[in-house]
Formats: structure tokens, sequence, C-alpha cells
């Protein structure tokens, strides 16, 4: 395996708005070399974009309620959480999920994701509410590689250096061999994509190799083996902001699963951008 290092910028928090390509550029001004890979949180780039959606306001269908009550509660708390090996403090919380606020939460799945991604215990289709306020969650990029070249023809033109960027995402790719899938979608070759619940308990049944989630890259072509690695690497050093789930971003402020405010998050430290050089 090649081995890397990495470094980590602490950023003030993104949000709706915000011009993302210019936190990048004043977040890596001065610390670049030509080569490095510069890689970014899909979730800091959705929050600035406005990618998000207020799922207080969402009205769930009869399909979202019945998964919240039943198929969370039941086949995820009883049967499948234990054979994914989902922690025990998981599979808890996954018994006593959310009946209103989660048929909500499912209903955004179904709408923007799809019904393999909705059956997901998080995370579906790379939906995401942590790191977010109140009920917010954050979509998936479908434009990714679009945005990866604009960020590195913005790096090119104003600071002169020859960089790979790389946008990534917390959730993991499993892998058997050079079989690389993953339940989310991402526009990197070599991973097949996309294929919700069912790639999730298979990886997890199986217990195969798990690792971060390139999402797409612009500039120099990695492998897929490297571009997982360094997913991963940045994955590690960036840490989980507020917390790795809703749940525990809840726990660390002292509030319900929809009372965080936009003034907490500011108080914590982000890490979107890393650095990875070979």
């Amino acid at each position: 395996m090649k081995h890397y290092k990495a470094l980590a910028i602490t950023t003030q928090y993104w949000k709706p708005g915000d011009d993302y390509i210019a936190h990048v550029m004043e977040a890596v001004k001065g610390k670049l070399k030509t080569g490095d890979i510069v890689t970014v949180s899909e979730k800091a780039i959705s929050i600035a974009l406005g990618n998000i959606i207020d799922e207080s306001k969402i009205e769930p269908s009869n399909t979202a309620c019945f998964m919240a009550k039943y198929w969370m509660r039941v086949v995820w708390g009883y049967i499948l959480g234990p054979l994914c090996r989902l922690r025990k403090e998981t599979i808890q919380r996954l018994k006593n999920y959310p009946a209103k606020e989660g048929a909500q939460h499912k209903q955004v799945g179904l709408q923007y994701a799809g019904f393999l991604q909705a059956l997901m215990y998080g995370s579906e289709g790379g939906i995401d509410g942590s790191n977010l306020p109140y009920a917010w969650v954050s979509l998936t990029l479908h434009n990714a590689p679009e945005i990866a070249q604009k960020i590195q023809t913005a790096i090119k033109k104003a600071l002169d250096k020859n960089v790979t960027v790389l946008i990534v995402d917390t959730d993991k790719t499993y892998s058997s061999g050079h079989f690389h899938f993953t339940p989310r979608l991402t526009h990197i070759e070599g991973i097949h994509s996309n294929c919700g619940v069912l790639a999730y308990c298979a990886g997890r049944f199986l217990k195969l190799k798990k690792r971060a989630t390139p999402i797409a890259m612009a500039s120099k072509q990695l492998s897929t083996k490297d571009a997982l690695n360094i997913a991963t690497i940045a994955n590690k050093v960036r840490g989980f902001g507020a917390g790795r789930t809703v749940w525990d971003m809840a726990e660390k402020f002292g509030v319900t699963l929809t009372q965080t405010t936009w003034e907490m998050l500011t108080n914590i430290k982000h890490k979107p951008i890393v650095i990875v050089r070979p």
C-alpha cells in the first residue's frame, strides 16, 4: 500500500449560500504542492449549495409511515441490525426509531433516492442529517464531477498548482478482491454503486473490507484502489464534526434530534478539506 501524509484544514462552518470555492481557495493557499490530492467533503459542498431539505415540512406517505414504525423498529432493530453487526447502541436506537420524524425522513429517502435506498437504516442514498440543524438533511451531489472540476480549475488558475481534487463521503464502499461496491451513488470508475440496502447488508454480513467512498475526481485519474484509500485517510483525519450520526450530535449538544441550531454548529471545529500528499 502506498504511504501518504494528510493535513486536515479547519474552516468556518459552511452555510447555505456560502462560496465553497472561495472557502477552498482560502483554506489551501500556501499549503499545496503540485501532485497533492485535495479532498473535499460532499456534505459541506451540498450545504453551501443549498442542496438540503427541511424534513419538518414533508408529508409522509403510508409507505414511509410503515417503514418508520415497523421496518426500522422491527426488521432493523431485531433482524438486520444484529446480522449486519451494528453496535448495540445503534440497534437500541433503531428499536426506538421516531415515528413522526422517521416517517418524514423515509419519505425524503423514497422521493430523492428510491425504494432500495429508503430501506437503509441511515444515510439513504447519501442523505444525511448529521452536522445540520433542526430537521434539515443534505442530499447527494448528482453533478459532483463538474464541481470537482470547478475546484481543480480554480486552484490551477489562482495558485498555479496542478492537483487532483477528490470529493469524498464517509459512507462505506465494500471490497472483495478487485470488486468494489457501495450502497450510494458514486461517479468513480471501478465502483459499482447505487445498490442500496442490498449492498450494505452484503458488505456488513460478509465482513468485507470497508472504506470511505470517493464520489468524484478531477485531474489525475487515480486508480480505484488509491481513490478508496485516500478517501479513507481523509475521513480518518477529518473526524465527524458535531457527531457521526444525528443521535450522536443531539447527545453532544444535550438536545432532541431536531433541536440542534446553526449557532451550535458554528461553535464546533469543522474540517471539510484534507490535503493528502504521497
